[in-house]
């Protein structure tokens, strides 16, 4: 056993990747036009672990539905976990570990369903110009996703230009600038 404590002598230059030498074929599951599901109804401690696995390479999903330990359907569509959704809503446990736990990660997949059901519900019976704001707003909240996505792979932009063009740096600089404009103004007025 090593007599060695602290710090390692070398700091890595580069995070070790999974399968790095391996070419990605990316209609898989896991690949970048299937990724994984995500992952839902289990504790805090338990979504960790399963992270731990995706980010290393060694979760393995179901190929099909495995058998609930509770009921004996074969409900359970996510790899690591033990008890269906129904059965662990119903006992208020984590479905991977069978722990009382008073906070769930993940949404069930009926809440979500629900959940759009009843907005497209709002969006059909809404009138035209509501129904244009909510889809607008909608819009804008699936391209700031993609745009954190985007800019998490590139750390290029940002470091010399917040902006990725030199169009949004010019948008950008002009809505600065009306800003101060419109604060000496309403000095002027104060004053």
């Amino acid at each position: 056993m090593s007599n060695k404590h602290g710090a390692p002598k070398h700091q890595n230059k580069y995070a070790w990747k999974p399968k790095a030498g391996h070419k990605i074929n990316e209609t898989e599951v896991g690949g970048k036009f299937r990724p994984f599901s995500e992952i839902t109804g289990v504790c805090p401690r338990c979504k960790e672990q399963i992270d731990w696995k995706r980010r290393y390479g060694k979760y393995k999903p179901l190929a099909e539905p495995a058998k609930c330990q509770q009921c004996s359907k074969r409900a359970v569509r996510q790899a690591y976990h033990n008890l269906c959704p129904g059965c662990a809503k119903e006992q208020g446990v984590c479905a991977k570990c069978r722990c009382r736990v008073s906070r769930i990660v993940g949404r069930d997949s009926s809440e979500v369903e629900a959940e759009q059901k009843s907005l497209d519900e709002a969006i059909k019976n809404a009138r035209e110009r509501d129904r244009r704001t909510l889809l607008r707003a909608m819009n804008r909240d699936q391209s700031k996703s993609s745009e954190k996505m985007a800019t998490s792979k590139e750390n290029k932009v940002g470091e010399l230009f917040p902006a990725a063009s030199l169009e949004e740096h010019a948008e950008l600089r002009r809505d600065d600038n009306g800003d101060e404009d419109n604060n000496e103004d309403e000095d002027l007025i104060l004053s």
